[in-house]
């Protein structure tokens, strides 16, 4: 194990990648220039050490980013995109939702089509609604197309491994506040197996599962809860598609209780399909009414008091759980 930030840890399993098999390439929009001038940032250098051939600045075009990925994994070569905002995929939707999600299934099974597509997310650095649109929802919806979403630097940096050398298209979704957080990550070529979710902290009264930064607003709020005598378990998926239903309706078993947590707002969320999910299998088990905590229904404000309002922070997670103790 050594002790490194989430976008060193994307970098290096980039690299581990790339080093492997000179089918990868990565392409996007500034991913060899300055605006990744950061040493923290994942494609941080490769240029310099993979050359222009296997890392590729491109126009900024997030259609022709995906369309790029798709014809290139159709060539049997393993491309590494990067849409540089969550909201910007819209733009990449044809080629993602029509073109790389089907092309398999139209196939008729005998075609794999490896591509991977790095996007980020995240609210609280300013940006603005254009910028901060969780949409992961969405990219989960669609049949074909896998969609991760790590929270520690590890699983950032083993999940992505996965995603390259997975035969399917994989959404990675990498939140920005993240990347200048610090974790140990195993050496090596170490992977996360897609589908696997994590227990962060067991307990036996409410189950709380959440994703990406959210885990901390529920690892906080269940630090406070067991003050009061409440002791939550809270599940990282860390894969939404695919999803680790045994570890979530095993939990909910045991607790009879259930609190999913996301930034993206609550109407048609994540948390949505969780939610019917145990509704649906773990019925019986259930104490009380499932609880979404999710954002307002509204677009992502700029300002930051309404910002910092606007994301789900422990305090909601408390005010859920204890709406259902």
């Amino acid at each position: 194990m050594r002790e490194m930030h989430t976008g060193v840890a994307v970098r290096e399993a980039l690299t581990l990648a790339m080093e492997q098999d000179e089918r990868i390439f990565i392409a996007g929009e500034g991913v060899g220039v300055s605006i990744h001038d950061s040493p923290l940032m994942p494609t941080y250098g490769l240029l310099q050490k993979f050359g222009p051939r296997r890392v590729k600045d491109t126009p900024v075009s997030e259609a022709a980013i995906a369309g790029l990925a798709v014809g290139a994994a159709n060539l049997g070569l393993l491309p590494v995109v990067e849409i540089m905002f969550f909201p910007f995929i819209t733009l990449a939707s044809d080629m993602l939702v029509n073109h790389a999600a089907k092309l398999r299934y139209l196939s008729g099974g005998k075609s794999s089509f490896p591509l991977t597509v790095r996007v980020k997310t995240g609210i609280g650095f300013q940006a603005g609604c254009q910028h901060c649109h969780p949409l992961e929802a969405w990219m989960a919806h669609i049949p074909g197309l896998k969609v991760v979403y790590a929270s520690t630097p590890a699983d950032a940096k083993g999940l992505l491994l996965s995603a390259i050398f997975d035969p399917d298209p994989v959404i990675v979704i990498e939140e920005m506040g993240l990347y200048w957080m610090k974790g140990d990550v195993p050496e090596g070529d170490v992977r996360v197996p897609l589908g696997k979710a994590r227990l962060v902290k067991p307990g036996r009264d409410v189950t709380i599962v959440a994703y990406g930064s959210a885990v901390y607003a529920a690892l906080q709020a269940a630090g406070q809860l067991e003050a009061e005598g409440v002791s939550a378990e809270v599940i990282d998926l860390r894969s939404l598609v695919p999803l680790d239903k045994q570890a979530v309706l095993e939990s909910v078993k045991k607790t009879g209780r259930f609190v999913t947590v996301h930034d993206a707002n609550k109407f048609c969320g994540f948390g949505a399909e969780l939610a019917a999910m145990v509704a649906e299998e773990a019925f019986d088990s259930l104490k009380a009414p499932v609880r979404r905590v999710a954002a307002p229904e509204a677009p992502v404000p700029f300002c930051p008091p309404q910002e910092k309002f606007y994301k789900p922070d422990a305090g909601k997670v408390i005010a859920a759980v204890k709406g259902i103790i």
